[in-house]
């Protein structure tokens, strides 16, 4: 199926846009990670406004070059995508000062490397750990019921991007910040890449018709990860949401260019509770196995 195409006037405009779009959502992670270091502001207050800056500017252009109208969020849908979002908001801030306590103990407090050599290395390590957490996640039975809740969703937009069970969001946090701190990464050089993580984890889930072309091959994008939400597990690859280049050398790329699934979600529904079943959702990991899916999701 064929993404629509936005009619009438202004498309020369929205064509431009759709070209501009992620290089102005790229720069903003160094602006504000430039602009935090040198005016010491607070890391964890920073983290928070830039995520619902990019989900506010995502949630735009939604509007503005949608990739598919029917996968935007009905009033209904919103609802429940806002109780997960504050769920997992709350559980992943509660786990993340017991995260950044671990990371402030194990973090060198005087990096060996400049910022400018310690980020990049910190994105590639750091992308390593959340793809091989993320892989894992989809194939490991417990964490599997975990994650796939996630997976329950029928269409992929920026707002259902905070549809997760809290554990799933705790563990992955975890997980990749403790591998960065326990390699020897400052504090700093962890959030400078955590606010590209961020940012790419909400641009690869939003429901905006851009193309990146042969920049597929090395980042994340929405053409990918619509992908990896694919019914269809033959082609439900790309657990890398912010670098490519992993899903290559792990082969698990599936993309081509004008790839689509044919439909997006569980590959087997009945294994998990509705989405808009919150609380069975959130209980469906400690189901007994015998009720509980067991299988990976391929």
């Amino acid at each position: 199926m064929s993404p629509e195409r936005a009619v009438g006037p202004g498309v020369g405009s929205i064509a431009v846009l759709r070209y501009t779009a992620y290089p102005v959502l790229l720069l903003a992670v160094p602006v504000a990670a430039i602009a935090t270091l040198r005016e010491h502001w607070d890391i964890g207050r920073v983290l928070v406004l830039h995520q619902l800056g990019v989900i506010g500017y995502l949630w735009a252009l939604e509007r503005l070059i949608p990739y598919r109208r029917e996968w935007h969020p009905g009033g209904r849908e919103l609802r429940c995508y806002g109780v997960y979002f504050v769920l997992t908001m709350v559980g992943g801030a509660i786990g993340q000062l017991l995260v950044a306590a671990l990371v402030a103990r194990l973090a060198p407090p005087h990096p060996t490397l400049s910022l400018g050599a310690e980020i990049p290395l910190a994105l590639l390590a750091g992308s390593l750990a959340k793809y091989l957490f993320h892989r894992w996640s989809h194939h490991q039975s417990w964490l599997w019921r975990l994650h796939g809740v996630h997976h329950g969703l029928d269409k992929v937009n920026v707002t259902n991007n905070g549809v997760n069970h809290v554990l799933d969001v705790l563990l992955g946090q975890a997980a990749v910040q403790l591998v960065l701190a326990w390699l020897g990464f400052s504090r700093e050089s962890i959030f400078c890449a955590t606010l590209f993580v961020v940012a790419q984890g909400y641009f690869v889930h939003a429901n905006i018709d851009v193309r990146l072309g042969w920049l597929n091959h090395v980042l994340g994008s929405p053409e990918q990860h619509r992908l990896h939400h694919s019914t269809d597990l033959a082609e439900a690859g790309h657990y890398g949401a912010d670098l490519a280049v992993w899903d290559h050398l792990f082969g698990s790329f599936t993309w081509r260019p004008g790839q689509v699934p044919a439909a997006v979600g569980l590959s087997d529904p009945a294994s998990f509770p509705p989405t808009t079943s919150v609380l069975a959702s959130l209980l469906h990991p400690w189901r007994p196995v015998a009720d509980a899916t067991t299988d990976s999701a391929g």
